[in-house]
């Protein structure tokens, strides 16, 4: 189907050169000689490109081409001057046009004319291809986040009500070592839980935000696995996301530490504090450290209960590129680990 052109000139011979020279070249040619008529044939629409004209009988060609811009109609515009002056075709390039001709008497115009129609169109065309291209991977990616949003949600639903199963069948057991490492399974559940809650209630469903997720993760842990006359937690974390498999070890991380420091650094049951950092470095890492007051825990020695714990951190640690170090401290205990925020 033959493309449409808007030929915009005063000039009535010049119009039927076009319609003649661009005719054979396969365009269809609708003339215009002002800015009324040429915004109405525009208007109305089929319009492929459009050669303006800049000698104008009561205006120029700029006056059209700042309104199809400002109007923001995706049309190329190739720009016709009679005059040498390298300002005009400066300002019309400015002005929005996709390339300028110089008038000449000569057979060589037309060609001229030609070529910069057929790259103005071939560009135009690979624009709107582009927005089109781009608008549907951005219609594709925000389905993928909600879908991505429900899983989580889904998955930290599922979680959770594992979580309370578990704290049922806690309550109904009468074997004290029994609902310890219940109530430690639990923990490490709602960890993960967590995780999934803090992605489907973010904006960015790929990273975490670690102090919201470590906020209500102490929390739980506080109430899954000490009384009310235990052991506090106190939690100072700066504002800093990591990658969801990263938070989620990361959690696990903090679970164990803190479940460990509440059951064995105050065994009398007294009041005491359990202090987790996270905290960014000046070399672009993150500290993160748990602290008590408790009755000291070095390095290298043996782990209380299972050992599952010490086993779990380490592993969790490793998949991190890091390891996990005590630091000696009176009284007390201090676990630190070295995040790596370029990951």
């Amino acid at each position: 189907m033959p493309q449409t052109i808007l030929y915009v000139d005063d000039d009535l011979a010049l119009a039927r050169l076009a319609e003649r020279n661009l005719g054979r070249a396969g365009y269809t040619v609708v003339h215009a000689i002002d800015c009324q008529s040429a915004m109405a044939a525009i208007e109305k629409g089929g319009i492929a490109a459009v050669v303006l004209d800049h000698y104008l009988r009561t205006e120029t060609g700029l006056t059209i081409l700042r309104q199809i811009t400002e109007r923001q109609l995706a049309l190329p515009v190739v720009y016709v001057t009679g005059s040498s002056d390298a300002t005009i075709a400066i300002d019309a390039l400015k002005s929005g046009a996709s390339d300028y001709v110089i008038k000449t008497v000569g057979d060589e115009f037309w060609p001229l004319l030609e070529s910069a129609l057929a790259q103005g169109i071939t560009t135009a065309e690979l624009r709107r291809a582009k927005e089109k291209a781009d608008q549907e991977i951005r219609i594709g990616k925000e389905r993928a986040e909600v879908l991505l949003a429900e899983v989580n949600h889904r998955v930290a639903n599922s979680l959770a009500l594992v979580a309370a199963l578990i704290r049922l069948q806690v309550s109904s057991s009468k074997n004290d070592d029994v609902k310890a490492a219940l109530s430690e399974t639990q923990a490490r559940i709602t960890a993960i839980a967590g995780m999934h809650r803090s992605l489907y209630t973010s904006d960015d469903v790929r990273h975490v935000e670690m102090d919201k997720y470590l906020e209500t993760l102490v929390k739980e842990v506080q109430g899954s696995v000490s009384d009310a006359q235990g052991p506090s937690i106190k939690l100072e974390a700066e504002p800093l996301s990591l990658t969801s498999d990263r938070a989620v070890s990361v959690g696990m991380i903090v679970t164990e530490l803190l479940t460990n420091a509440l059951k064995y650094a105050y065994p009398t049951g007294g009041d005491g504090e359990v202090r987790v950092l996270l905290k960014r470095q000046p070399d672009g890492k993150a500290l993160l450290s748990v602290e008590d007051d408790g009755i000291g825990l070095t390095e290298g020695d043996v782990p209380k209960g299972t050992g599952l714990g010490s086993r779990i951190v380490k592993s969790m640690a490793a998949t991190l590129g890091s390891a996990i170090h005590y630091v000696p401290r009176v009284p007390g205990t201090r676990a630190e680990l070295l995040l790596d925020m370029q990951v």
